[in-house]
C-alpha cells in the first residue's frame, strides 16, 4: 500500500481532528441544543477551512501533485457526501427525534465513521495492491453508479425498512421513549436501548453504504492511503453543520445529482483506463469541478416548478 503520510503527517491530521472533536463535543455542545443557522454556518466556515488548511499542509509537505489530489477527492467526496443529508433527515423525521437531540446523534455518527471508513480503505489499498484487476472492478462500480443516478427513478428513503435496524429491534430492548441524550439506559435493574441508539444506527449502516461508492471513486484519483483516508474525513466532519445548514438549499440543486453521476462516470472511466490514456491531476481537477460548478449554476437558472418558494 502506498502512503507519502508518516508519523509527522498522520499526527498532524490526528492531532487536528481530535482536537477539533473535543472542543465541538465538550465545550460548545457540551450540553443539548438546538444549532440554529448561524452556529450552523460558524461551523461549516471552520471545518472548510481546516479542510483547506490541511490542503494547504499537504502542498507545503508533499509538493503541487499531492495537493491537487486531495482538494480532488476531498470535492467529489464532500459533493457525494450531500445525499447523507437526505437520509440524516429522513431518519430523524421517522423516529421523531428531538431538535436538540440531533448534533449528539450526527457527532458520534461521524466519529464511527473514522473507524469504518478507515477499515474500508486500508481494505481496499490492500486489493488494489495485490491484484491489479480490482482496479477495473473499482472503476466499473462507478460507471454503473453513476448510470443508476443518471437514468434510475427517484427513490423515497425508508429508515425503516434498513436491514441492520430489524436486526437491532430483534436483538436488543429499546425503551419506547426518548431519555435526554442518553444512548442507553438503566431501569429496574435491566440496560435498554433509547430510540437514540437506534437512529445511530441508522446513520452508521447508511454510511457503510454510502462508503461503498465513495470510496473507490477517491481510489480512482490516488492509491494513497493517506490523501484518500485524510480527505474522506475532512469531507465527512463538516456533514453535521452542513446537515442544519443547507438541507433545504441541497434540494435546490436538482442538477447536481445527473451532475455527480457525470463525474462517478469520468472518475470510472479515468479508472478502467489509466495504464493505457493517463490524464494529469490538473486536467481531472478542471473537469471534476467544472462539472460540479456547471450543476450548480443550471440549478441556479433554471429552477425547477417543484423549487420550495416558486
Amino acid at each position: 500500500m502506498t502512503s507519502i503520510g508518516g508519523p509527522v503527517a498522520w499526527g498532524v491530521f490526528g492531532v487536528v481532528v481530535l482536537a477539533m472533536l473535543a472542543v465541538d463535543l465538550g465545550i460548545f455542545n457540551r450540553k443539548a441544543h438546538v444549532v440554529s443557522v448561524k452556529e450552523a454556518a460558524t461551523w461549516s466556515l471552520i471545518w472548510i477551512s481546516l479542510a483547506l488548511a490541511f490542503n494547504g499542509f499537504v502542498l507545503w509537505r508533499f509538493g503541487q501533485d499531492r495537493a491537487l489530489q486531495f482538494f480532488q477527492a476531498w470535492l467529489i467526496e464532500k459533493a457525494l457526501s450531500v445525499d447523507n443529508l437526505f437520509v440524516f433527515l429522513a431518519a430523524f423525521s421517522f423516529f421523531a427525534v428531538p431538535p436538540q437531540l440531533q448534533h449528539r446523534v450526527l457527532f458520534w455518527g461521524i466519529f464511527g465513521a473514522l473507524v469504518t471508513r478507515g477499515i474500508f480503505i486500508m481494505a481496499g489499498a490492500a486489493l488494489l495492491a495485490a491484484f491489479h484487476w480490482v482496479m477495473y472492478v473499482f472503476g466499473a462500480v462507478l460507471i454503473l453508479t453513476a448510470i443508476r443516478l443518471l437514468f434510475g427513478a427517484e427513490e423515497a428513503v425508508h429508515p425503516e425498512r434498513n436491514p441492520v435496524l430489524k436486526v437491532f429491534r430483534k436483538l436488543v430492548r429499546v425503551t419506547p421513549d426518548y431519555d435526554g441524550p442518553h444512548f442507553v439506559v438503566k431501569r429496574d435493574g435491566v440496560r435498554y436501548a433509547t430510540p437514540l441508539l437506534m437512529v445511530l444506527v441508522v446513520i452508521e449502516a447508511s454510511d457503510v453504504v454510502f462508503a461503498v461508492d465513495s470510496i473507490p471513486a477517491v481510489f480512482a484519483i490516488t492509491r494513497d492511503v493517506f490523501i484518500v483516508y485524510t480527505s474522506n474525513i475532512f469531507a465527512i466532519l463538516g456533514l453535521r453543520a452542513l446537515c442544519f445548514l443547507v438541507a433545504s438549499l441541497v434540494r435546490r440543486l436538482h442538477y447536481l445529482k445527473p451532475g455527480l453521476a457525470l463525474v462517478l462516470a469520468f472518475v470510472g472511466l479515468k479508472m478502467v483506463l489509466a495504464d493505457k490514456l493517463p490524464i494529469s491531476d490538473m486536467l481531472s481537477l478542471a473537469i471534476v469541478g467544472g462539472i460540479l460548478l456547471l450543476a450548480a449554476v443550471a440549478s441556479w437558472i433554471f429552477p425547477s416548478k417543484s423549487d420550495p418558494g416558486d
